[in-house]
């Protein structure tokens, strides 16, 4: 058995002076030099290594942001890992905390309306496309305040756009209306939103000259 250079945790472990497969450490750790090992022996620890593969891939996967468990299984076929591995590799992840849909769903709501706001409705369409079922999705988005989530959308379109508001207001009210229609924002809350952005600008000009 031999430490691996470039994964220092997992060891080559050879048969008959041939590699045979790698291990974790702490799962070479049980071998010992000499030891007679039987097929069935062989083919667990090479099922060992296998899964441990996969859950390693599966841990890169997350390391960069939150997953859905539907994200995480399409990597792991994507890399061709066999169906009942893949359930396995879900299952401990799930039992670490690594894994938890409810808990994504909120993350990915709240950075939707920290960074980039969006109507319940598309929120909904986001994570169902993340393979999240409507019981998940639902607690996520229960709390919402559209309108207020459709303001802090529009506002800095509004500013961007402010010198045309008072020369030319329908222009500025198409703009900013249909951008918040595009976020999946209804009608009714895109009037109100504009007429507030629009009534923020007449007040800031008033104030300035």
């Amino acid at each position: 058995m031999r430490f691996q250079k470039r994964s220092p945790d997992r060891v080559n472990v050879y048969l008959d002076g041939q590699f045979a497969f790698g291990l974790p450490a702490i799962e070479a750790a049980r071998l010992r030099v000499g030891q007679t090992l039987e097929d069935h022996d062989i083919e667990r620890l090479r099922s060992v290594d296998v899964e441990q593969k996969a859950y390693d891939c599966a841990v890169r996967f997350l390391s960069f942001r939150p997953r859905s468990e539907a994200e995480v299984r399409s990597r792991l076929k994507r890399s061709g890992t066999d169906a009942a591995v893949i359930e396995a590799v879900i299952e401990r992840l799930k039992a670490q905390s690594y894994l938890d849909d409810a808990e994504f769903a909120r993350f990915w709501v709240e950075g939707r309306q920290r960074f980039s706001p969006r109507s319940v409705t598309v929120l909904r369409q986001e994570l169902r496309r993340k393979g999240l079922h409507d019981s998940m999705i639902a607690p996520a988005v229960a709390e919402l305040d559209a309108a207020a989530a459709a303001y802090e959308a529009a506002r800095p379109r509004a500013l961007r756009l402010s010198s045309i508001a008072a020369t030319d207001p329908m222009l500025f009210r198409r703009k900013v209306g249909d951008f918040l229609l595009r976020r999946g924002f209804d009608y009714d809350i895109v009037r109100e939103v504009v007429a507030r952005l629009m009534g923020e600008l007449a007040d800031g000009e008033s104030q300035t000259s």
